[in-house]
């Protein structure tokens, strides 16, 4: 048998990168190919590699060939080549495996994020180590770390030889301090001063409110953004010219200080000499007119144009144009710095819906999303009724998110999918509740409740409620499409129990029990009027220490009542969601009274109006304001006490103590009165210098007014009780928690002032 041995020693450099010293070799006829030393590399993975088959001759070129090709593929170290007879035999020395990457000293980088720069260089566990792979370590890791302006970083490899041929990568790393900002010049500015376009970058020299907001330190993302802003603003100002000329990055030999300057030519300032519309308008040109924000006379402003191109593809979206195009053509007059704008407008193929489809919905069933569609299938596109129903899921309660998605359908120019992702948050089951309120002392409450009953979403309610307070036991059952047109009904029954010498009111004691039936019916998609019929049996006690008042009312009106119920409300409502809204607001107007032939014969009626602003992507400013009036009527003289209106405290007036404000009784503790007047200016916010919290968590300042006038009392805007404060709402694991740290002004001498107040309580 003759032996064919090539030893790998050194390939010339006109051959390969490898170098190989191989003696002559005697060609013949490949009839088999074996391989030997592969304990990890699967074999298909060479054969695949080989430029050889069976029945190809084998000679000396083909095994450089051969050699080349198996090192080509970085898995082995070494590669012999010999002959049995007609059959190759290849003998493989595989390079170790990458068992494992340890760092260490890492604190302001994610072990995550440097794993997945190395992948990016072909550097990860189980992967072949390549020792050459070393050298482009501290490169990729030195890259992740300049861009967070840590120009100090230092780090050592280390490689420990494990069992099995595998081998641990040990990464130390000194990250450094983050280099700070030392001075940003701006060159070239005549028109606008150094403050006002400093003004405009994140990046700043050191500060008070560096060390929590980090401004100054430096980071090249952070100065590609300032760069841009500056750019907008320039573009803003009319300055179509504007460059900016270069930028310099200067670093201390500490590696600890930066000076950054930025130069810039400014360019004339244009104004807007004439815009028109071309192209095909598909509606009414009067109608895209009214779009337009930049009229001639006007410095020019890219924001502007950008936002008419906006506002005029979303008008053609809602005709079904869902692929349209609005390009602003400027036609520049530099002589006399003007600029003449041309909107053409190239609206595409009217787009149909074929399917709207839905994920991430595991519980709650298909139909309860789709009736919530107000894009219908195989209809023409419209982007406002894609983004309503967006906003109606949203508003349903079941989902955290809810994403849309609008892909054209593959080989159809003409079709869109609509595709909405939910992502479902609990509706709640079976929970048991411990709280605590300021005035209420310790809540315990238990109760079965599903806000979207086996996916149905219908609301099913099963609760009990102790507290210093209150008892109450209550069930209700609400389908809220209990006929197709959207019509919901609401089926309840309770019980209660209330002590009301235990929240600062006059002493008396009320017990009662009942139930009701209601109906609320959508008028269109933002306004609804709903009515409701129950009975209610309640039962008063006063006692020695109770004021004249409430004896006086027991002795002509009985200490038993059978009310008959009735209550009406119209409602608008165009907010963009129930929790936390940013945009739209509520009006409502309720009527709620007793029948004739009740007990007591009264009624109640409350206006409630409130609206949100966006000022900015996370900042909302929050205006609302109730009134509220009651009064006899028939047999009974005034508004029944136990009905009476109360402000004062967190859901009224805040910094007040709870139901403190308006008229006393005769005891002198408070007694509520038949007209309640409340206002509310609150501007939220999240929480400074954290990451974004706003679907859990938000801060806000108040202004907060409002009193309650009694039967005598003439309503005065001079008796409004007034406060200003901070406020937090979390929605905490344990249920919603309120806080509020209140100043309050205008105070009456019987006002109680209570500044701090807050309340939690919920299910765990």
């Amino acid at each position: 048998m003759q032996f064919l041995r090539v030893i790998l020693l050194a390939l010339a450099a006109a051959c390969a990168a490898f170098p190989v010293a191989s003696q002559a070799v005697e060609s013949f006829v490949i009839e088999d190919i074996q391989l030997e030393g592969l304990r990890r590399i699967s074999p298909g993975a060479v054969f695949v590699a080989l430029p050889v088959r069976v029945g190809d001759r084998m000679n000396e070129e083909r095994s450089g060939e051969l050699i080349r090709a198996l090192f080509a593929t970085g898995f082995f170290n070494d590669i012999d080549l010999r002959r049995d007879g007609n059959v190759l035999v290849i003998e493989l020395d595989e390079r170790p495996s990458i068992a494992s990457i340890n760092f260490a000293g890492n604190e302001s980088v994610k072990s995550e994020d440097l794993l997945e720069g190395l992948r990016q260089i072909d550097l990860a566990p189980g992967r072949v180590f390549v020792p050459s792979a070393l050298d482009g370590v501290e490169q990729e890791l030195q890259r992740q770390y300049f861009s967070q302006g840590r120009y100090g970083v230092q780090i050592e490899t280390a490689v420990d030889q494990l069992e099995r041929n595998r081998v641990a990568i040990n990464i130390e790393i000194s990250e450094g301090e983050v280099a700070r900002i030392r001075q940003i010049n701006i060159i070239g500015n005549e028109v606008y001063d150094d403050d006002e376009l400093l003004g405009l970058f994140n990046l700043s020299t050191p500060n008070l409110f560096s060390f929590f907001t980090g401004n100054d330190r430096y980071s090249r993302q952070k100065l590609t953004a300032d760069l841009e802003s500056l750019r907008s603003f320039y573009l803003n100002e009319g300055y179509l010219d504007f460059t900016i000329a270069s930028t310099q990055v200067a670093i201390t030999p500490d590696k600890r200080e930066m000076y950054i300057t930025v130069n810039v030519d400014e360019g004339q300032q244009y104004t807007v000499s004439e815009v028109r519309l071309s192209g095909n308008l598909i509606v009414v040109p009067e109608a895209l007119v009214a779009l337009v924000q930049i009229h001639p006379g006007d410095t020019f402003s890219r924001e502007k144009v950008t936002r008419t191109t906006d506002l005029i593809s979303a008008r053609l979206a809602d005709e079904g144009y869902a692929f349209a195009n609005v390009n602003a053509i400027p036609e520049v007059d530099k002589k006399n710095g003007r600029v003449a704008m041309t909107l053409f407008v190239d609206p595409g193929k009217r787009v149909y819906v074929r399917r709207i489809n839905f994920s991430g919905n595991s519980k709650t069933q298909d139909d309860v999303l789709r009736r919530e569609m107000r894009q219908m299938e195989a209809a023409a596109f419209s982007g406002a009724a894609v983004d309503r129903s967006r906003v109606r899921l949203e508003r349903l309660g079941f989902f955290d998110t809810v994403s849309v998605e609008t892909p054209s359908v593959p080989g159809s120019p003409d079709l869109v999918d609509v595709n909405f992702a939910v992502v479902e948050r609990p509706s709640g089951t079976i929970s048991a509740g411990l709280g605590f309120a300021q005035n209420s002392g310790l809540i315990i409450n238990a109760s079965i409740t599903q806000d979207n009953f086996l996916g149905s979403g219908d609301r099913v309610s099963v609760s009990l409620n102790r507290s210093a307070f209150v008892d109450s036991y209550s069930l209700s059952f609400t389908d809220p499409y209990f006929t197709v047109d959207g019509i919901s009904r609401t089926l309840s029954v309770f019980y209660r129990s209330t002590d009301a010498g235990d929240v600062n009111l006059s002493d008396f004691d009320t017990e009662s029990f009942g139930g009701s039936i209601g109906f609320a019916v959508p008028v269109d998609e933002f306004n609804e009027f709903s009515w409701s019929l129950g009975y209610e049996h309640t039962e008063i006690a006063g006692s020695f220490f109770s004021a004249r008042e409430i004896n006086d009312f027991i002795r002509d009106n009985g200490r038993e009542y059978d009310l008959f119920r009735f209550n009406f409300a119209v409602a608008n409502d165009t907010r963009n969601r129930a929790l936390f809204p940013t945009r739209g607001g509520l009006q409502r107007l309720g009527l709620e009274a007793t029948m004739p032939f009740s007990d007591l014969e009264f009624y109640k009626l409350v206006y409630r109006r409130l609206h949100y602003f966006p000022i900015t992507d996370n900042v909302t400013l929050m205006l609302s304001g109730q009134l509220g009036y009651g009064d006899g009527y028939g047999d009974t003289d005034e508004l029944p006490f136990f009905e009476n209106f109360f402000a004062g405290g967190y859901r009224s007036v805040r910094g007040f103590e709870n139901n403190s404000l308006g008229p006393r009784a005769s005891d002198d503790d408070p007694f509520g009165g038949d007209t309640l007047v409340t206002g509310r200016t609150e501007l939220f916010f999240p929480v400074p210098f954290l990451d974004q919290q706003s679907n859990s968590f938000r801060l806000s300042l108040f202004l907060d007014a409002g009193n309650v006038y009694g039967l005598d009392d003439n309503v005065d805007a001079g008796d409004l009780r007034y406060s200003v404060g901070l406020g937090a709402v979390w929605l905490s694991p344990f249920g919603p928690l309120t806080v509020s740290f209140a100043q309050p002004f205008n105070k009456g001498g019987d006002d109680e002032v209570e500044r701090f107040q807050f309340n939690l309580g919920g299910a765990f």
